[in-house]
């Protein structure tokens, strides 16, 4: 892909700082909840009074192994804790504990795909354990900011990159696929707009790919990730324009308005040493021995490149289809039980089963490239999995999106789709008949068998029966029937809309379309 910015490259590294799901803070049992009334989730430990003591808290430490070993770092036996000290109104203690230069996680990557169908890995410099500090409010208040200190001692992981981005589209791909892995692995919810999941870019530009990197400048304020991609591409462009001016760019920190669309200038960037870390007195080293990491990758789930492929390989499912539907861990699961239900319902339908003979006789059922032994039971249910991915992603997830409902609390659960569906498979009802039924479910959480009685929906698939009314059609229309066989195959689709519309469009189309040849 042709780079626009030519001879100019960017050089982007993230800083993503991810609030981990516990329910307690890292160094007290205050609770993370969000939302709550302004200073009421606060202890003398978070609001740092004096004399107070840290007790680190231990599932802080198994999510961090967790996600280390999700993103393949080296999980470190020995890490330690150290003071940051700055002062900010709403970090009371005057210094953030975090890990310097001992943090629990090294390396890792993060695979992306490009625009031009390419896969890059993007490398991981660490992930360090930190504190949160709190929150300052400036808006719809004059002349003065009230400070929350709720979010004050909320565990955070610090997830940072290697320089490897060079697009701002790269950036908003790297900050996709890493939410995904930690929802997957249930370390994060990933929210931005609650401030769970936060990023701040290090972007640079250079001339071209053999230079030396440029200075950087850190941009802060980003709270979605079209506004980390509005921003750097921005950012990258006022460096341009500098630098092509005989200007330079000076190391700082910058802050992005989002309303006007540009970055400014919010203070130079610290050095660590502008920071003064030293050890943190009141914690000691953090030791993990192998036996506790063992034991918590033993827990890890199938996480979404893994399920993307076996989801090709398995259920034959496209490229397109397959990360749709692994976009999340809740999507993927709806999707699976869904199957599941289907191919359940498919292989019980006794009426199915009942007329199977005589649909066999019709041709319906049979293998065109000879015995279904060894082939038919994966070809049937890769042809399950395609109608249930695209009832998924086309029907279900349009509603879902038109009403701002997330899959978790969609109206119509996985298992009643699933026998929705089945009823479709097992020849019950017909495809238009399906939608229907459907928006009634999604309106009315109905069960779909209650609404196919209800309404008398029911697709006749009785081979006798339609026979029956294919016969009436055909003697009641004999020069319709004598200008088909005279060559005007075409007067097929008369034939079918006689039939369908004497049997009130109940009729399964691929058994009426057999029965019709056949007779005509």
């Amino acid at each position: 892909m042709k780079n626009p910015l030519e001879p100019w490259e960017m050089v982007i590294g993230l800083e993503v700082h991810a609030q981990m799901r516990t329910r307690s803070k890292i160094f007290c049992a205050c609770s993370t909840r969000f939302g709550a009334e302004p200073n009421t989730q606060i202890c003398p430990v978070c609001a740092a009074f004096p004399g107070v003591l840290p007790v680190l808290n231990r599932e802080v430490v198994t999510l961090a192994i967790k996600t280390g070993l999700g993103l393949q770092g080296e999980i470190r036996g020995h890490s330690e804790f150290s003071r940051k000290n700055y002062f900010y109104p709403d970090l009371p203690a005057g210094y953030q504990i975090t890990q310097y230069e001992w943090p629990i996680v090294l390396g890792g990557q993060v695979a992306i795909n490009t625009a031009d169908g390419r896969s890059r890995r993007i490398g991981l410099t660490r992930i360090h354990l930190e504190v949160d500090a709190g929150k300052s409010l400036h808006e719809g208040i004059s002349g003065a900011s009230w400070i929350d200190l709720n979010r004050t001692g909320t565990p955070l992981m610090e997830i940072v990159s290697e320089p490897d981005l060079r697009s701002s589209e790269e950036a908003g791909e790297f900050l996709k696929k890493l939410r995904a892995i930690l929802r997957y692995l249930e370390v994060c919810d990933g929210n931005m707009e609650e401030g769970s999941l936060r990023c701040d870019a290090n972007v640079s530009v250079r001339r071209g790919p053999e230079a030396p990197f440029g200075t950087r400048c850190e941009l802060k304020n980003l709270n979605s990730i079209r506004n980390v991609m509005r921003a750097i591409d921005h950012e990258a462009e006022r460096q341009i324009e500098i630098l092509e001016s005989g200007g330079r760019i000076d190391q700082e920190t910058r802050l992005w308005d989002a309303d006007r669309g540009v970055t400014r200038t919010m203070r130079d960037k610290e050095d660590a040493h502008d920071y003064r870390y030293f050890p943190e007195p009141d914690l000691p080293p953090l030791v993990v021995d192998a036996a506790r990491i063992a034991a918590v990758a033993a827990t890890l789930p199938e996480l979404p490149d893994a399920r993307l492929d076996r989801f090709r390989t398995e259920y034959g499912l496209s490229d397109y289809d397959a990360g749709v539907l692994t976009m999340s861990r809740e999507l993927a699961d709806y999707f699976e039980e869904c199957l599941r239900e289907v191919t359940r319902g498919d292989r019980g339908d006794a009426k199915r089963e009942e007329n199977s003979a005589e649909r066999e006789r019709h041709g319906a059922g049979k293998d065109q490239g000879g015995s279904r032994e060894g082939q038919g039971d994966t070809r049937e249910s890769q042809g399950n999995a395609k109608v249930v991915a695209n009832w998924v992603s086309v029907e279900l997830l349009a509603r879902l999106n038109r009403d701002g409902v997330e899959i978790t609390a969609s109206p119509v659960p996985a298992a009643r789709l699933g026998r929705l569906l089945a009823l479709l498979a097992g020849g019950s009802i017909s495809g238009k008949i399906a939608k229907e039924v459907f928006d009634i479910m999604f309106r009315s959480g109905e069960d779909p068998e209650a609404i196919v009685a209800a309404r008398g929906l029911n697709q006749l698939s009785d081979v006798a029966a339609l026979e029956k009314e294919v016969l009436q059609v055909l003697e009641a229309n004999p020069r319709e029937v004598a200008a088909y066989r005279a060559g005007k195959s075409k007067l097929l689709g008369f034939f079918v809309g006689q039939v369908m519309r004497a049997t009130r469009g109940k009729a399964n189309p691929e058994l009426l379309n057999r029965i019709l040849l056949e007779k005509l």
